[in-house]
Order: C-alpha cells, then sequence, then structure tokens
C-alpha cells in the first residue's frame, strides 16, 4: 500500500507529453511489486508462517516493523518535504530511496525458514526498504500537479494507482508460474520446477520475492528519469536545506486558517492508519487463520489486484464526475463491512453460527466455505483501496488555494504517516495480548468508522466540469 505526496510546483499551462505521463505512471509498476510481494503477499505471509516462531508472533513482529517505519516516514516527511520544496527537484530523491528499497528488499533473501537468527536481518531489511519505497512513492506523487491540469487530476491518479496494481499482478503470477514452489511437491502452481534451481524445501521461491523487487524497480523505474520531465532547480541542498526548515512553521501556522482542510488532513490520518494496517497484516492473518501457502495467497492477492485495478480506473472517473469525497465514503464504507465480516468467519465456522469444514491438508485450494467467503470479501477490499487512496490525494488539490498547494501536500503526506505505525501497532498489541489474530483486525475497524465520520465535516466545492 502506497502513501501521499509532498510538495508539487503549480499545475501545467498545458498537458505534458504522452510519454511525460508514461514514465511517471510507470513509477507505479515499478514499485509496487514490493507491496504485493513483500508487504502483503509473499514475503510477510512466509516470515510470519515459517522464520518466526510461530503466525501470531509473526503477525505481530511484523505489524512492529511495520509501525517502526511508519515512524521514521512521519518524523522526516514534513523535513525531507519542506526541503524538496525549497530546492526544486523531485528525481533525486526518488533515486536516493530507490537505493534504500533495492538494497533492503535484497537483504530479504537471507531469511530462512526454522533459523531465528535471520529475524533482526530480515526486519531491519524490511524496515528500510519500507523507508525507502514510500518516500520513493511520495516524491513521484509528488510531481502529479505539473503533468496535468486540475480536473484531469482524479483520473491521472486512477490510472497510476490502475497500472501499479496491474504491476504488482503481473510480478506475483511470474513468482507463482516460475519461482514460488509447494514444499511437499516441488512443482509450482503451473507444474514446472522453479527456474534457477531454486530450493522448494529451502522456500527460497518465497524468499525470491525480495530480489525480484529489487530488479523489478531498477528495470522499470528508468523511463520517469528518462521521459518525465523534473521541476528545475532552485537553490542548492545546503540552502534549500535551511529554506525548507523554516518553512515548515509557516506551513503549521498557515493551516489554522484552514479549518476545512485540517479537517481533512485528520480524517486522512486515520483511515491511512487502518488501511496501511489492513494491507501490512491481511495476508499474515490468512496465512495464520485458514493455514495457507504462498500460493493460496499469491491467487489471493491476484484477485486483490484484478479488482483494485478496476477500482482505482472506475474511482478515478466517479471522483472527476461526482468529486472525490463520495468515493472515499463509498470505499471506507466497503472497507468496514468487508472488514466487519471477516471477523465472523474462522477456519471452521461462518458468521459464529454455521459449522462448516475446516480446511485439511491435501484438500484442493480454497476447498472450504470460509475460505471461498474470505475469497469474496478481500476482493471488495481491493476494489475499495485503490479509490480510496487516488481520491484522497486529488481531494487535497480540490480543496486546497491554488498558491499554496505546496505547502499543503506537504501537511498532506504527513498526515498520511504521522501515525501510520499507530495502526499496525495497536492491531499487534491486541493480537498478543488475546492470543487472537482475528482481535487484532477488530482495531481496524474503529480506525475506519471514525476517519469516514470526520471526513463528513469536510465541505467541498463542486467537481470541476
Amino acid at each position: 500500500m502506497q502513501t501521499q505526496s509532498l510538495a508539487v510546483a503549480e499545475p501545467p499551462a498545458e498537458p505534458a507529453r504522452s510519454a511525460a505521463i508514461t514514465g511517471w505512471v510507470l513509477f507505479d509498476w515499478a514499485a509496487q511489486p514490493y507491496f504485493t510481494l513483500i508487504n502483503t503477499f509473499v514475503y510477510a505471509p512466509f516470515f510470519a508462517s515459517a522464520v518466526a516462531a510461530n503466525p501470531v508472533e509473526g503477525q505481530a513482529m511484523w505489524g512492529f516493523a511495520t509501525s517502526a517505519a511508519g515512524l521514521a516516514i512521519a518524523f522526516l516527511s514534513p523535513i525531507l518535504g519542506a526541503i524538496a520544496d525549497a530546492s526544486g527537484r523531485r528525481k533525486p530523491w526518488i533515486a536516493a530511496f530507490g537505493v534504500l528499497l533495492v538494497v533492503g528488499s535484497g537483504l530479504l533473501w537471507f531469511g530462512r525458514p526454522g533459523a531465528p537468527e535471520t529475524v533482526a536481518l530480515v526486519l531491519f531489511a524490511f524496515v528500510l526498504a519500507t523507508i525507502g519505497a514510500e518516500f520513493a512513492t511520495v516524491f513521484n506523487n509528488s510531481m502529479m500537479p505539473t503533468l496535468v491540469p486540475p480536473d484531469r487530476m482524479g483520473r491521472l491518479s486512477g490510472l497510476g494507482w490502475a497500472i501499479g496494481y496491474v504491476g504488482g499482478m503481473t510480478s506475483l503470477i511470474l513468482m507463482l508460474g516460475f519461482l514460488v514452489a509447494n514444499p511437499e511437491t516441488g512443482k509450482t502452481i503451473i507444474g514446472l520446477k522453479p527456474l534457477f534451481g531454486l530450493d522448494a524445501a529451502a522456500r527460497e521461491g518465497d524468499r525470491a520475492a525480495g530480489p525480484l523487487t529489487a530488479l523489478w524497480f531498477i528495470v522499470f523505474v528508468i523511463p520517469l528519469f528518462l521521459f518525465t520531465p523534473d521541476v528545475p532547480a532552485r537553490m542548492g541542498m545546503a540552502d534549500a536545506a535551511r529554506s525548507g526548515l523554516r518553512s515548515i512553521r509557516g506551513t503549521i501556522a498557515e493551516l489554522r486558517k484552514h479549518r476545512n482542510i485540517m479537517v481533512f488532513l485528520i480524517a486522512n490520518m486515520i483511515y491511512m492508519d487502518g488501511l496501511i494496517a489492513l494491507f501490512a497484516l491481511g495476508g499474515i492473518y490468512a496465512a495464520g487463520v485458514f493455514g495457507w501457502t504462498t500460493i493460496e495467497i499469491g491467487l489471493f492477492g491476484m484477485l486483490l489486484t484484478i479488482t483494485g485495478t478496476f477500482g482505482a480506473l472506475i474511482g478515478g472517473k466517479l471522483d472527476d464526475a461526482i468529486g472525490s469525497k463520495p468515493v472515499i465514503l463509498g470505499a471506507i464504507l466497503f472497507l468496514t463491512l468487508s472488514t466487519f465480516a471477516i471477523l465472523l468467519i474462522g477456519p471452521g465456522h461462518v458468521f459464529f453460527v454455521f459449522e462448516t469444514a475446516k480446511p485439511m491438508p491435501g484438500d484442493g485450494l480454497f476447498a472450504t466455505l470460509p475460505e471461498r467467503i474470505y475469497l469474496i470479501l478481500g476482493g471488495i477490499m481491493g476494489a475499495a483501496a485503490g479509490p480510496l487512496q487516488a481520491a484522497s490525494r486529488s481531494l487535497l488539490v480540490r480543496l486546497a488555494p491554488r498558491d499554496k498547494i505546496g505547502q499543503f501536500f506537504g501537511l498532506f503526506a504527513l498526515s498520511g504517516k504521522v501515525t501510520a505505525f499507530v495502526g499496525p501497532f495497536l492491531s499487534s498489541v491486541v493480537t498478543l495480548a488475546l492470543n487472537d489474530q482475528r482481535a487484532g483486525l477488530g482495531v481496524l475497524l474503529v480506525m475506519f468508522v471514525i476517519g469516514a465520520i470526520t471526513l463528513t465535516q469536510v465541505r467541498t466545492r463542486p467537481a470541476p466540469a
């Protein structure tokens, strides 16, 4: 799951060339495998079920690591955003944080099943890669208003999320079809032996998610640097640091004069916390509750990316047609209902009342009714997540004064990350305290509801014609 944008330049006098937009959109394609393969559907469940001592402890440790990365990003967001706003250029920041993404992802290869001595290295690498992926995405997002005018922001934002989902799904198909093998059969989901002689018993296919993510980013981020124009440099880094740090106080003071935007930023902070935690822990939850292997979780991820792609495209058009706020509220409603329904199902029951068969080894993919219901609910979540994030960044464009949009995008990045550690942290604490993965997800319901109620207090202008 990606984050929000930092400071931006004034909207373009005319739309950017198609090559420039293509380069910008392909960044989402390049970065999404980190969120799909590592953070959600392949590596995170592998860590919880095979590297950690048990799934409950694994979910808690992964949640705490997500919290640590979120705390670091929250602390650095306003500082780096102000410096980048003063210096002007974005690509050097994308390159620098891209290096962290590549290095952290590559180090994940060294996490081995049944090797507790590798846990610390894996968690460190995950935090490093998370910081790199989130900040690289942040600075790429900040280039968006320089490419299209405000009345096309919703469609561009939705297109970026959709292309990202397709990239994530493509990388997931490659993982399941050619790298990840069933430890019992030694074959991938399409009946092949893993490429490069990867050892299924040592779970090398799962571990390959890290190096694949790193290589994928290196290859597909190139068009951004070749074809998408950057904002011209305004001053040197030292001067930009001094100027940027001075501007933070002014930005915060400016916010007090715009209560409507402040309410939106608070709402964004709350519901984004819930979404970040949901995506960070969803795959781990399925592995622990249903005993899903990487192949089953990967297929589940493919379903989410398919529904997410269509959700982002449809949400982008709805954003321009009816406005961002209704799209956000509708997405939160679907996420809340789906999460609540998940809490009512388990490996041997549906809605706490109807007993069903429990998953058994060798019974096939998604053989039980609870597993199939979980698939449907996951598809709904995927369809809602893209519009929620895409419409949130375009809503700020509609709310902020045109001459101060850069300042408010800096605060937007801060609101999306300043408490991003809270959701995973609270979920992890509740999971450990009650020794129940389901209880950990229940925390997220509260965050979605509070975020939606806060957003209803935001007054919006009509969507541009």
